[in-house]
């Protein structure tokens, strides 16, 4: 029977969406049925277990999946809530999904320093977070635990301040709340136990997480092509962001003009393709990379 490497995602949601397109990315072929709880990859021995976030790193810690992607707010706050310790490890960050976990106020009455939170009450979903950072911080005071709806708690008078997960923004502005402190910020994370993979499934999840950081790579990254000027080229390479050494190629039927192609690793801005042009660059042209390995 051959081996299948097991893989818990979220099963629906931003987290989980994120998810399923990354490892579309990397080649994977798979369904996703209503409510199912499990989609079995087409083209590769790997299964895909559908549950919620915060059963990710549980399913990881007790061997019921090999590896997983959560929040890393989500993997912080089961580890510190946990009854027993959870072996569930970061082994690559995945860059979406981003997002903090704050402490946030009505306006006009922002704390004007953390310590003001002294014998107060806080509103959160994160009680295991919060409580490790207020004791970090030596201070004392009382932990409203929600589900849900957590920006209504000062307004409906159980909390003086809320710690929560703030993306935009926009949730807590529309509730006349603002963030006076961030205590953690997260992103996506691939996690694993420290327990040992059986060969096959090692060097499956090897060959993944080579197509994962190839696809991450290849987001961040563009491939620029352009004419320029001969004498120019130097000058030019040091306006592109991130290159390594570009490929330059005489340009058929002109004596001072050469075609230049280089790989850029950092954001190509507008403010960047002018300065190229103002040094002769022209017929500049920006174009993304779908896929990529070192």
């Amino acid at each position: 029977m051959t081996e299948r490497l097991r893989i818990a995602l979220q099963k629906k949601g931003r987290l989980a969406e994120n998810s399923f397109n990354l490892l579309r990315k990397c080649g994977l072929n798979f369904t996703v049925r209503g409510g199912g709880l499990l989609a079995r990859v087409k083209n590769m021995p790997i299964d895909l277990l559908l549950v919620r976030d915060d059963d990710i790193p549980s399913f990881v810690a007790n061997n019921a999946a090999d590896i997983g992607i959560v929040g890393e707010n989500v993997l912080v706050e089961e580890q510190l809530v946990s009854n027993v310790e959870l072996d569930a490890n970061i082994i690559m960050r995945l860059g979406f999904s981003k997002c903090k976990l704050c402490l946030a106020s009505p306006d006009g009455k922002s704390f004007e320093s953390i310590k003001s939170l002294k014998n107060t009450r806080i509103a959160t979903t994160y009680p295991g977070v919060l409580r490790k950072f207020l004791f970090k911080e030596d201070i004392k005071a009382t932990l409203v635990e929600m589900k849900g709806a957590v920006e209504l708690a000062p307004s409906i008078g159980i909390a003086d301040s809320i710690c929560d997960l703030v993306s935009s923004g926009a949730t807590l502005e529309a509730n006349g709340l603002k963030v006076f402190k961030t205590i953690l910020d997260s992103e996506a994370v691939l996690i694993q136990s420290k327990r040992s993979l059986t060969p096959k499934k090692e060097l499956l999840l090897k060959k993944v997480l080579r197509r994962i950081d190839g696809v991450i790579k290849s987001a961040e990254t563009k491939y620029v092509m352009l004419n320029a000027p001969r004498e120019k080229v130097d000058k030019i390479t040091e306006l592109l962001p991130g290159s390594d050494s570009p490929t330059i190629v005489p340009l058929a039927g002109s004596d001072n003009l050469v075609a230049l192609q280089a790989v850029c690793t950092e954001k190509i801005l507008w403010e960047n393709l002018e300065d190229l042009k103002s040094l002769g660059a022209r017929a500049i042209l920006v174009l993304p990379i779908e896929k990529m390995m070192s």
